[in-house]
């Protein structure tokens, strides 16, 4: 898996010096490593899916307890489907999006360096390492949204968006490194099988204040929203990958993962319902007066971002499950919403609503699907 992750840094890497290669017909082959890491991370389905997971460690800094550990689950699978999938739509769309631009070569080396940071994201297993990787991905938003520098709109945005979700990063910082202390080790998974109940002791509230900081400004959950909708001043293919499938979402995945040892709480719970119920319904009422469709985009993203929120809060088995079918039916039809962008705002309004209105319905039958059991 470290070699997976370090690939997309190392065609980057690579850019610098072949990188005219791309400005051509030959731009389509740079999808090659995205699609090659969504076949193999297909190939751990059949083990992921009989209950097993995949672990791997590689030592960092021994002497501080932080070392390079990967685990390959459920949750980190879905996730990396998600982000090497949509990932291989997305650089076989910018081929044709960025046809002739001079820097096509520097914008796929800012969506591989991007790629590579949210797949160590979600799998890693150390505390640390999960926040080295998160600040991984603000720092490559934020070339990729302030792509068009020459325009001060955009560079407003990415400056914007990178001081929102840094913030967010310390905080998350400062929330890992007292987890840590508390359960005397960094790694996720032996602070699961050691038994520490976080939920009694005396700091707990002082890193769900941590940990929900960094989430809620990743995950653009109200009153950090703002900086999402001029985000989307950015690219449409970045539009896509960042702010409808993979980055916005870096939020609800940590919140999942730290559900097991920070959940079955009020205060986790109420927080968690009560951000996002605020975050779901201002959103999707502020969606409604929006004239662009990009505006449209960003307001219903941020308000689908809500009601994942709102399931971890609920945190019953079906509601987990709920948001796990959520997750991926959200990222397949809005990326689809994006990357179906130019067709779609030379056509009339009603039509752009009956495109979304579509997959909607697919989206609230599969989570009806999925709650059904627990009814």
């Amino acid at each position: 898996m470290l070699i997976a992750i370090l690939l997309g840094f190392l065609f980057a890497a690579m850019l610098v010096f072949t990188g005219r290669l791309l400005k051509g017909k030959l731009s389509i082959l740079s999808a090659l490593i995205p699609v090659g890491l969504f076949a193999y991370f297909c190939s751990f389905i059949p083990e992921i899916a009989s209950g097993n997971t995949v672990f791997e460690t590689y030592s960092w800094v021994p002497s501080m307890g932080v070392d390079l550990n990967f685990n390959l689950d459920g949750l980190s699978l879905i996730f990396a489907l998600m982000i090497t999938g949509i990932g291989s739509l997305v650089f076989i769309y910018t081929s044709n999006y960025l046809k002739g631009d001079p820097y096509i070569d520097r914008f796929y080396g800012y969506l591989s360096m991007f790629m590579a940071a949210m797949l160590g994201l979600v799998l890693s297993d150390n505390l640390v390492a999960i926040f080295v990787f998160w600040e991984l991905t603000s720092i490559t938003s934020f070339f990729l949204i302030g792509y068009k520098n020459e325009d001060p709109e955009s560079r407003k945005a990415a400056m914007i968006a990178l001081a929102v979700t840094g913030i967010g990063g310390m905080l998350l910082f400062a929330g890992v490194l007292i987890m840590g202390a508390v359960a005397g080790t960094y790694s996720f998974r032996e602070i699961l099988s050691s038994g520490v109940v976080f939920q009694d002791h005396a700091l707990y509230p002082v890193i769900l204040f941590f940990v929900f900081g960094g989430a809620f400004t990743k995950s653009a959950q109200f009153p950090f929203h703002y900086w999402l909708p001029g985000a989307m001043r950015a690219p449409t293919p970045v539009s896509t990958y960042l702010h409808s499938a993979t980055m916005v979402k870096a939020g609800i995945y940590v919140l999942l993962r730290f559900t097991p040892a920070l959940g079955n709480h009020s205060y986790w719970s109420d927080t968690l319902m009560i951000v996002g119920g605020v975050t779901m319904v201002y959103t999707a009422y502020q969606a409604l007066f929006r004239t662009d469709l990009k505006g449209v985009l960003a307001y219903s993203t941020i308000a689908a971002l809500g009601i994942l929120t709102f399931l971890i809060g609920v945190g019953t088995e079906a509601a987990l499950l709920a948001a796990l079918v959520f997750i991926l039916v959200h990222a397949l039809y809005k990326a689809t919403l994006f990357l179906d962008f130019r067709r779609l705002s030379k056509r009339y309004k009603c039509q752009v609503l009956y495109s979304g209105f579509r997959p909607c319905c697919w989206a609230y039958f599969a989570w009806f699907l999925a709650c059904s059991p627990g009814l």
